[in-house]
């Protein structure tokens, strides 16, 4: 029996890539991904997000919108310049802006789906499930 992040034509874990600057988020969110079997590969500034972007090919994007350096909004937007069209890979916004203008934002960006802070494990394990069958 494969793992949940397992790749269906592959053998290799899912990865995911979490931008996140909260050290105790981040640790958080990188244990429960990492518990569901997928490889987690953390950066703590949106600076970081994009050059790890690049660097480890990830099936998922978890991106904080309030990051040092470059916003979580400004990642995206970089991120759906640098792919593709047809290609996107897909992001989940993980943020405590819970605005609707700020949603909006996200959606208008290319997000693909948006949670917001405090959340809850649960849902979040079943959101990137969802990202994911997706792909």
């Amino acid at each position: 029996m494969k793992a949940s992040g397992d790749t269906d034509d592959e053998r290799r874990p899912v990865t995911i890539l979490l931008a996140e600057d909260d050290p105790d988020v981040s640790d958080l969110v990188r244990h429960v991904l990492e518990a569901e079997g997928y490889h987690v590969d953390v950066a703590g500034d949106g600076e970081q997000a994009l050059a790890r972007f690049e660097a480890c090919c990830p099936d998922l994007v978890v991106l904080d919108v309030m990051m040092p350096r470059l916003t979580g909004f400004e990642v995206l937007s970089k991120l759906r310049d640098l792919e593709e069209e047809g290609a996107a890979v897909p992001v989940l916004i993980l943020s405590a802006r819970t605005s609707e203008e700020d949603i909006v934002k996200g959606f208008r960006l290319g997000v693909s789906d948006y949670v917001t802070k405090p959340f809850m494990i649960g849902e979040l394990r079943a959101r990137v499930r969802s990202l994911l069958a997706r792909v």
